[in-house]
């Protein structure tokens, strides 16, 4: 399927790895120019230049930086002024007990999975409005449907970023600028093998890996998923075609969510 947005620019948010690369990836392939963003320099060099030699006929732009910091999104913005396709992104809060969090803990989880994407959808979502088109995907979670107790700082951050978008999302797509979230569920990331899967891999007794194939054989599929998969659904929302999608919020978990809505 041609999704008929070969030429348009994206800016795609912490995308040197993992899901965020991923989205990039995908749009490329569809003729999208990307500008990418990440912390770390080298890994995004190096995702942004392969990325560049599988698809030599658009432009891939890297931006380093956090992109959770004022600073961070200016340089961004400045390198991709004009997006006609947006794709908020950010590394979530650790796992811990609440009572343990402090008012800093709170607020940093908010400015990184709430506020960030709020201030670059107000940084972009004008413009895309008065040209007609606009694609913005916000990467949350699956915890947004069903919390996981030791993730409470992005639980609670990731529903506030949610509950913004379903408002706003009625008011964009007159202009056909559409939002809507991704939500992820267990992806073979370097994030999934991260420190909630260390905790419990080490109360259990066992390797990252035997909890990695523990919990491939719990989901309905059998397996985890391929951040290649996530790409694709992400360039679809992105897609010319997809605009009568809004303020929805995709699940993609291999069936593991066990409810009707």
């Amino acid at each position: 399927m041609d999704l008929g947005i070969k030429g348009r620019r994206a800016l795609v948010c912490a995308s040197s790895k993992g899901l965020g690369r991923a989205c990039a990836a995908a749009l490329a392939a569809e003729g999208v120019h990307v500008t990418m963003t990440a912390r770390g320099t080298e890994a995004l060099a190096k995702a942004a230049e392969e990325i560049r030699k599988a698809n030599p006929a658009i432009t891939v732009t890297e931006v380093a930086g956090d992109i959770t910091t004022p600073a961070g999104r200016e340089a961004a913005l400045k390198a991709c002024p004009d997006p006609d396709i947006l794709v908020n992104n950010a590394g979530g809060p650790p796992p811990g007990d609440f009572r343990n969090w402090t008012r800093d803990d709170w607020i940093k989880a908010i400015d990184a999975n709430m506020l960030t994407p709020i201030e670059l959808i107000k940084a972009t979502v004008d413009g895309m409005m008065s040209r007609k088109f606009g694609r913005i995907v916000n990467i949350t979670s699956a915890a947004v449907k069903a919390p996981i107790e030791v993730l409470g700082l992005s639980n609670g951050a990731r529903a506030g970023l949610t509950g913004f978008v379903a408002g706003l999302s009625r008011k964009t797509v007159i202009a056909n600028v559409t939002i809507n979230g991704l939500l992820p569920g267990p992806f073979d990331t370097e994030r999934l093998r991260g420190p909630v899967a260390k905790m419990e891999a080490e109360k259990r007794g066992i390797t990252i890996d035997q909890l990695m194939a523990d919990r491939a054989k719990l989901n309905p599929a059998g397996r985890i998923g391929d951040p290649e998969e996530f790409g694709y659904a992400c360039a679809f929302l992105c897609g010319a075609r997809a605009g009568f999608i809004t303020g929805q919020n995709i699940l993609l978990d291999g069936g593991a969510f066990p409810g009707t809505l």
